[in-house]
C-alpha cells in the first residue's frame, strides 16, 4: 500500500494553535488529481499543499493547492507554511526557495533566527495588483450581516482584486468587525445574480489603524467559513492601499483570526515597479504533526 507522507504546521504564528493549519504532502509522485482534492477535503484544513518535482531545474519543487473543494492557483498561507516544512528539511538553497505554481512562479525567502533554525518564510506574489469589479455595497454588505453605514467608501468601493487569486477586498467601521457574520444565502445570491463571479467569492474585510490593519475573511462557498490568516488576500491589499496613498513603498501588519481564537500575524511589503504594484507577505511558523496517507 504506497504510503504519502504530510507535516502539518501553524502558519503566521510563533507559538502552536495559532494563525492557520496547513497540511504539506512532502512528496506527492503517485498521487491523482482527484486522490488530492480527496486529501484536501479529508484534511479539512482552508488548504492543503502537494509538492512535486519542479519542470525546470532551476525551480525547486511545482507546489499544487487545494482547498475543501478546489485547486488553486496561488495562495499565500501555504505557500509560507510548504516553504517553511521544505527549508526545516533541508531543501532550500541558500536561504530561498522556487515554486512553480498555476498563477506563476513564486519565490521565497526562508527566515532563520541567530541559530540558524528556520522560523517563517516571505513570499513574493507572482503578479502585479488587477483590479476587476466592484460590488454593489448593499449587497456585499449583506453577505456579512453588516448595513451599508458600516462600509468605508471613502478610499474604495468593495472591489475584486488579485495578485495571483482573486478576493473581494471591503474597508468596514472598526467596531463592526467583530460584527460580521457570513450570510450563506446572501453570499449565494450574490454569485447567482453576478456571473462575472464565477461561482467564487472570498470576502476580505479590513479596518485600517494608518499602516496597522485588523482583518477577516469569508469564503463559506468553497467551505471556508472564516479563514484565520489570508496571506493572498493581506498581499492584495497592500498593493491596492500602496496604489491608494501614493508613494514608491510601504510596509503593513496585518492582523487576523482574533475572532475564532486563532491570531495570526502577516507583515506585508508593497512596492511600485515597472508593470504595477507588487507585494511580500511572510510570517512565523510553527510546526505541528507529522503522518502519511494511505492510498
Amino acid at each position: 500500500m504506497p504510503r504519502f507522507p504530510y507535516e502539518t504546521v501553524d502558519v503566521f504564528t510563533d507559538r502552536a494553535f495559532g494563525g492557520n493549519p496547513l497540511a504539506v504532502f512532502t512528496d506527492a509522485r503517485g498521487l491523482s488529481d482527484t486522490q488530492m482534492q480527496a486529501l484536501a477535503a479529508e484534511m479539512n484544513y482552508s488548504e492543503t499543499t502537494f509538492v512535486l518535482p519542479s519542470a525546470d531545474p532551476a525551480n525547486d519543487a511545482c507546489v499544487r493547492i487545494f482547498h475543501r473543494t478546489a485547486e488553486m492557483p496561488f495562495a499565500g498561507h501555504p505557500n509560507v507554511g510548504t516553504a517553511f516544512v521544505l527549508a526545516c528539511h533541508g531543501r532550500d538553497r541558500d536561504g530561498v526557495l522556487r515554486f512553480e505554481q498555476k498563477a506563476g512562479l513564486v519565490e521565497i525567502t526562508v527566515e532563520r533566527d541567530a541559530a540558524g533554525a528556520v522560523t517563517g518564510a516571505v513570499i513574493a506574489a507572482p503578479q502585479a495588483l488587477s483590479l476587476g469589479m466592484e460590488l454593489p455595497i448593499d449587497e456585499i454588505a449583506t453577505c456579512v450581516g453588516l448595513s451599508r453605514d458600516d462600509i468605508a467608501t471613502s478610499a474604495h468601493k468593495p472591489v475584486h482584486a488579485s495578485v495571483g487569486v482573486k478576493f473581494v477586498l471591503m474597508q468596514i467601521r472598526p467596531d463592526a468587525l467583530a460584527r460580521a457574520t457570513p450570510d450563506l444565502a446572501a453570499f449565494r445570491k450574490l454569485v447567482r445574480l453576478h456571473g462575472e463571479l464565477a461561482g467564487r467569492l472570498s470576502l476580505f474585510l479590513y479596518a485600517r489603524d494608518g499602516d496597522t490593519i485588523r482583518a477577516r475573511m469569508f469564503a463559506p462557498l468553497a467551505g471556508t467559513w472564516e479563514d484565520p490568516a489570508t496571506g493572498s488576500a493581506s498581499a492584495a491589499l497592500g498593493a491596492l492601499l500602496l496604489s491608494l496613498d501614493g508613494g514608491d513603498k510601504a510596509a503593513f501588519s496585518i492582523i487576523q483570526g482574533v475572532e475564532i481564537g486563532r491570531p495570526s500575524a502577516l507583515k506585508v511589503m508593497s512596492w511600485r515597479a515597472e508593470d504595477g504594484y507588487r507585494s511580500r507577505v511572510g510570517g512565523s511558523c510553527t510546526p505541528m504533526f507529522r503522518g502519511e496517507a494511505l492510498l
